[in-house]
């Protein structure tokens, strides 16, 4: 009888252990949270066709996430161009931002055969880099309503070309004002671009255009 009061005792502790087990038990767990960042779906079989292409042109690139920004502005089927390599030297690109694949596979082609060697026949040097002034860019056509093709990265401005011999050619001051040779190497790579992209644009089309040719991959067949 004298060992009941300590059984009295126990019995309370051990249900309160009891309680906290069960306790322990019921917590649900917290799941490791999920960090945010842009969706990149699945390349399509045409873009890595595409990108397959640009490495075979010796291109230096990497690819994009897709992203879409709403208001018929995204950046899809995109790449990063960081050089271009004619045939015996690298070009740079400046101010360059994300370009569809669909522009960057002639825009390589162009530089190479269009720039690079019009350079060397028409000013006695090879181009080290192409300016230009961007290719995304959530706009319209100016003066209208329609989406550019800045607004989906299916376009480039191109504004000039540094020389190997340090001179420096812009469509704004050597369009018209440059030196004959350097006002045929304008013309002959404006008109070399016509043959490789959809919309190519320059002075002679309007105002808007007089610093830079806009090289759009579009399909249009339109050249000004």
């Amino acid at each position: 009888m004298k060992a009941l009061p300590r059984l009295i005792v126990t019995l309370p502790l051990i249900a309160a252990l009891g309680a906290c087990v069960g306790g322990e038990r019921e917590k649900p767990q917290r799941r490791p949270t999920q960090t945010s960042g842009p969706v990149t779906p699945p390349v399509s079989p045409e873009t890595r066709q595409c990108m397959a292409t640009l490495g075979a042109q010796h291109a230096v690139f990497s690819p994009v996430a897709d992203r879409y920004y709403g208001s018929g502005c995204s950046t899809v089927g995109t790449v990063k161009l960081s050089a271009l390599n004619t045939d015996s030297t690298t070009v740079s690109v400046t101010n360059l931002g994300p370009v569809t694949c669909t522009t960057a596979t002639p825009f390589a082609a162009w530089a190479r055969f269009g720039v690079d060697r019009a350079a060397q026949q028409i000013l006695g040097s090879r181009i080290i880099s192409i300016e230009t002034y961007g290719s995304y860019n959530c706009r319209n056509v100016a003066g209208t309503a329609r989406r550019s093709g800045h607004a989906t990265a299916n376009a480039i401005d191109v504004s000039g070309f540094v020389l190997a011999d340090g001179r420096r050619i812009t469509v704004l001051e050597d369009w018209n004002g440059g030196t004959p040779a350097e006002r045929r190497f304008l013309r002959v790579v404006h008109d070399s671009a016509c043959k490789r992209f959809g919309t190519t644009l320059g002075p002679d089309y309007n105002s808007a255009h007089a610093n830079h040719f806009h090289l759009e991959g579009d399909g249009a067949k339109f050249c000004r």
